[in-house]
Order: C-alpha cells, then structure tokens, then sequence
C-alpha cells in the first residue's frame, strides 16, 4: 500500500479522497491554486502546495507545476478525482514516466475511450448495443447523407470532449446544415479537435449508467446502476440508484454488457458505463467515464461498498476480496448536487462568501462538502457546494430523507439550487419515477411557478 498520496483537485472530491487515505492509513498532499489558500482541503491534508494563480489554467491544469509538486513532496501516487485531468490521457502517461503510479485506468484506455468515435467501435467489438449511427464526417453533405438514412431527429457530437460541447440535435435537413457547422465550431474551440459523427436521436430516453470497478487480476465487477436523466444542458443535477425504470432482469444485462465493454478494452479501475434507455426498455452505449463520478456516493449507499478505497487499494497492486454475488442493491438513494446559482435566473453562477453553512443530519443523510462558514466561493471553478445523499429503505423515504435534508440546509450569503432541487422532490413525474432526460425542457415552466410561489411564501 502506498505512504503518500497527492490528489490532483480540489473541492469536496479532493476532501473525499483524502478521508479515504486517512481510513487506510496513507499520507495525503493537497495540491491548491493561489484563490484556494483557505480552502477545507488544504486544511484538512497531511501537506499542502500552492501550484500556481488563481485560473484553473494556471493551476490546476499545470502539469509541470503539479509533478514537481508530487517530487517535493515524496508522493508515490497520484489521484486525479474528476474534472481537471482526470481524463487527460498525457497526464496519465507523465505520471507514470516520472514514477508515480497512476491512480486510475491507463492512458491508451483513457485515450481510446476519451474519443467518441474510437469508443463506439470498441463497443461494437465487445457485442454492446450503439445507437445507429457513423463513423466521423467530414462534410456537411455526408451529414446530411447521414440524416436520411437514420430519419430524422438525429444529434451531431463532438469525438473529443464532453459536458454537452460540440452537441446539436437536428430535426431537419435544414437544421441539420445550420447546428453541423455550429457544432464542428465549439469543439474546436472547446477542445481542439472539431470532429463529429452523427448518431439518430432519441426522443424521450433515460440516462442510466453502470458503476464498474476492474482490478489487476481479471476481475470486473458492476455496482448495479444510477439514473441520471434529470440534467440540464446534459449536465446531471440529479441522481438516484437503483432507477425506477430498471427491472433486476434489466440491471443484469446492462451489468453484463458494462462488464463485457471494461473487458474488451482491458479496463482497470474505477469508471462508468453510460447508457441511454429507451421507452421500449433497448438499451445503447452512449460514453464511457474513465474515472471517479461525482454521483458515486449514490452506488456506496445502496450496496455498501467504498468505491473510494477501493479505487486506491486496485492501484496498489490489491485483488478484490468480494465477488459479484457480493454486491446488492439494497434500499434506495439519492443525490442532489446543491450549486452556487440562482435558479430564477436561468441557474446563473453566483459566487461569493457564504456567510453561515449549517449542513443537514439525521437518518439515511450523507454530505459532501468543502464549505464551511466564512468561506468565499472563487468565481474561477465549478459552482459546486455540496452533494447532499440521502438514503432510505425504498425510493419513498429516499424522497422524503431528501425533502428533509434540503429543508435543514443553510447557505446564507449566496442563492443556491436548493429550492429548485425541493421543486423537482415535489413535481408529480418525477415522483412516479417517470422522469426522462426531457424532463427539465418539459417541466421547467412549473418548476419556475413553484419556486416564484416558494419565494413569495418565503418573504412574506
């Protein structure tokens, strides 16, 4: 087992990786930019280093700065978290040859995986269902080639990159020619490579995932599966396990072609097999993480295991010492990932100092969080506050533990998502558990007269 990690983030994910190395006995390094001096993971780390100003650019994404800062520290490995460099496959690499161990798949499956269009083919090598779709376009004539043999809708994707950039959906020839040269312009922009494939849309589907883990020795084991289609511009805000969609019947099959895919591609680590569902309960691959989620937390509550550690402990070298038939799904969870932004101003980012922090408790209720009271949110990084994770026997008392928790919630100083977040517990189709991934775009008007009636409730 290693002595000393450093962790390459910041936030709650680099808080989360250290409790980790602390329950296992292992030294941990925070590495912090110039804005983030005050921040609870530097507090909290055995050491820290200031890696650079307060930019992302001129910090966090500064390889140099943070390979010298794993020398001078003695870490023997490194933990990327998500976000950052988590999936930059040169990264990887550069850890490795300067003798770190890489905490996290390897650079070829990071770089295999990281491009849409090479992803798809290695699915479709290891038996997994794609959505119908091309290889990459070169024009807007083979788009458009494209669109009448699928029919129409059908989405223009960015190979490189993710967080929604250099995607369109398009209903039309027409729309198609417009949002294919749009498309093509963000992802160059976005990630310097503005190749796109076509695939058919789907109209109404779920986004379900598979938490995987892979050790050293050939085995690859699932953690069942987390639904995530409520999302805003294909960002997930939140997040529940097991989804109300899926039967046990289901979640074998998607397990199995998770596990089939991590195999293919000789997969080790921690990572996440995407999947759009549709109504007619076909399932397709849609991306593959190769790192930690931010949702994970949902898959430890409802079978027990700390994908954290074991993250740490299949980089050291250790073998799993449970089995498939180990891993159940008991109860239910649910995450809600609380932002600073307002809601009422179409989730505008608010940062800014959160005057007093009080974090929810009680039965079935997990946090986490790097704020604390006084701490000034820098306008530089993602909005991210708290992942607040609520757990109950069935999806009912989920639902209500969360009601509860978001109710105790105090952020003074700043708006938050939470009131949006309680709107969404409260809306009808997501209680029924019938929420898709067009449920913002369909349900948005209701949930804004909600929030307007919470917030005259509120000051009267």
């Amino acid at each position: 087992m290693f002595n000393k990690i450093l962790i390459a983030n910041r936030g709650e994910i680099a808080l989360r990786i250290m409790r980790a190395c602390r329950e296992l006995g292992i030294q941990s390094v925070a590495i912090h930019s110039s804005a983030d001096a005050d921040s609870l993971h530097v507090k909290y780390a055995d050491e820290s280093v200031c890696v650079g100003k307060s930019s992302s650019a001129e910090s966090y994404l500064r390889i140099p700065n943070i390979i010298a800062a794993a020398e001078i520290t003695g870490a023997e490995a490194i933990h990327p978290g998500y976000g950052f460099l988590a999936e930059n496959a040169e990264f990887a690499e550069i850890c490795v040859e300067n003798d770190f161990t890489w905490i996290g798949p390897s650079a070829d499956v990071i770089r295999n995986l990281g491009d849409k269009a090479t992803a798809r083919s290695m699915t479709v090598e290891a038996g997994v269902p794609v959505v119908p779709g091309t290889g990459l376009v070169d024009s807007v004539e083979e788009a458009e080639a494209a669109g009448r043999q699928f029919g129409f809708p059908v989405i223009i994707k960015a190979t490189a990159g993710g967080g929604g950039k250099g995607m369109r959906v398009a209903w039309d020839e027409a729309e198609l020619r417009k949002n294919y040269v749009a498309a093509r312009t963000e992802a160059g922009a976005s990630f310097g490579n503005d190749a796109v494939y076509i695939e058919k849309y789907l109209v109404n589907p779920r986004h379900v995932e598979i938490q995987l883990m892979a050790d050293h020795h050939g085995n690859v084991i699932h953690f069942g599966e987390r639904d995530c289609s409520v999302q805003r511009r294909h960002q997930k805000l939140i997040e529940e396990a097991p989804s109300p969609a899926v039967s046990e019947e289901l979640r074998q099959r998607m397990g199995s072609a998770a596990v089939s895919l991590a195999r293919n591609v000789g997969y080790r680590s921690a990572g996440t097999v995407e999947f759009l569902l549709d109504e007619d309960g076909s399932f397709y691959f849609m991306e593959m993480n190769t790192r930690i989620q931010v949702e994970h937390p949902v898959s430890e509550m409802v079978t027990g295991f700390d994908l954290m550690k074991w993250m740490i402990r299949v980089a050291a070298g250790e073998q799993f010492d449970f089995t498939q038939d180990d891993v159940v799904v008991k109860g239910h969870a649910i995450e809600c990932r609380i932002n600073a932004e307002n809601p009422e101003r179409d989730f505008m980012p608010c940062p800014g100092r959160v005057f007093y922090f009080h974090a929810p408790g009680g039965p079935g209720i997990r946090v986490d969080t790097h704020v604390y009271s006084d701490y000034l949110v820098p306008p530089h990084y993602d909005s991210l506050l708290a992942k607040i994770i609520a757990h109950g026997k069935d999806r009912e008392e989920a639902v209500a533990r969360m009601r509860r928790a978001l109710s105790e919630c105090v952020f003074e100083g700043l708006p938050t998502s939470t009131p949006f977040h309680l709107e969404v517990l409260n809306n009808p189709v997501f209680l029924q558990g019938k929420a898709t991934t067009r449920f913002l775009e369909e349900e948005l008007s209701h949930l804004q007269e909600g929030l307007r009636v919470r917030a005259k409730t509120e000051e009267g």
